[in-house]
């Protein structure tokens, strides 16, 4: 019994001693918050409009057949490369050759009758000459062979458009390049003004990208710009606004800016899908802040700064944005440590544990 009343005390001490600990552990440790901290810097801010298109072609010629007919002749096929001047296809069509011979013979008839009203005239005036015909039929022999030879002239300009109409009939690259339509054999039967092929030259591409119409007042010609394609992600390619569309989509909200591709744009196809960064705006050596890092209460900007190891609630004033930082106007400087990302249960003085620190 006495040794049990002389282990009690101890015990009951040993207990209170971890309850003590455990209280202060959790006082303590209560007020001590993980965090990711970032640094304010001082750097370029570059404020840019994101908008999203696709390539195009500068270049691109859609072809038409101008006559119904059979295919005879195919010279390139899709995705060949072409030269300018090279025929493609050829149709086989009687309409333009009876035209042709009909425009040779009515040429030739009309040859005739020129010819003959030609020396009538040169007869009638050496006979008017002797006094053998009077005035008026000298006249009407003349009128006679001015006639033909102005129906002459309109029947030898009409066989050249009926030549120029029998070219028609093969389908020619308009420039060089690369065809990315063309699906038709020899053979097969094409109607009049049906699109039988197109060719697009790869060495002028555009990039065409819809912009919000609020930002349209920040657009202007000549702007720099970079350009991502989905096909090559990690690519960046330099372009230009060139040109500027003046027409806003009444369902979109949407204007059409146009980027030119500036140096190497490697192996990319019309179609393919974009996105561009057109810069408006520059400010070299800037205060910046993460946007992550800046909450707002009632109207005011804040963020949480780490001051002495602990959290201290900062106001700040901040500027211009781009997609990642603020311009801080006031309220921080370089070299200031901040909460990248600021939570509700934070509060001034709490003690702070950095698990990650960055640039901020």
């Amino acid at each position: 019994m006495k040794s049990l009343q002389k282990f009690l005390p101890k015990y009951s001490i040993a207990l209170a001693l971890i309850l003590v600990v455990t209280v202060l552990f959790l006082i303590f440790r209560g007020n001590t918050v993980d965090i990711e901290a970032g640094e304010v810097t001082n750097a370029e801010l570059v404020q840019a409009i994101y908008a999203t298109g696709f390539v195009e072609a500068d270049a691109i010629a859609n072809l038409s057949a101008e006559y119904s007919g059979s295919v005879s002749y195919v010279g390139a096929k899709e995705g060949e490369r072409v030269t300018a001047g090279q025929q493609i296809i050829e149709l086989d069509s009687q309409r333009p050759l009876l035209a042709l011979k009909e425009a040779r013979a009515a040429l030739a008839e009309q040859q005739a009758v020129s010819g003959d009203n030609r020396r009538m005239f040169q007869r009638k005036s050496n006979l008017f000459r002797e006094g053998a015909i009077s005035r008026q039929e000298l006249e009407d022999a003349e009128k006679n062979r001015v006639q033909s030879e102005e129906l002459l002239q309109q029947k030898t300009m009409q066989l050249k458009q009926r030549e120029d109409d029998l070219k028609k009939l093969s389908v020619r690259a308009p420039f060089s390049g690369i065809l990315t339509l063309q699906n038709v054999r020899k053979g097969d039967y094409v109607q009049a003004n049906s699109l039988v092929a197109t060719v697009v030259d790869p060495a002028n591409y555009t990039v065409c990208v819809e912009v919000d119409e609020l930002d349209m007042p920040r657009i202007r010609k000549g702007q720099q710009a970079t350009v991502a394609l989905d096909a090559y992600p990690e690519k960046r390619i330099h372009a230009i606004v060139n040109r500027i569309v003046p027409q806003t989509d009444k369902i979109t909200k949407t204007s059409k800016i146009y980027l030119t591709l500036e140096g190497d744009a490697g192996r990319i196809q019309a179609g393919m899908t974009a996105t561009a960064n057109i810069i408006y705006n520059t400010k070299p050596n800037a205060i910046l802040v993460r946007k992550s890092s800046v909450f707002e209460e009632n109207h005011r900007s804040y963020v949480w700064k780490i001051d002495n190891g602990k959290l201290k609630k900062q106001p700040v004033r901040t500027g211009a944005g781009d997609m990642t930082f603020f311009e801080v106007i006031g309220g921080l400087g370089k070299g200031d440590r901040v909460a990248l990302v600021p939570k509700e249960n934070f509060h001034e003085g709490m003690q702070v544990k950095i698990v990650k620190a960055g640039k901020s």
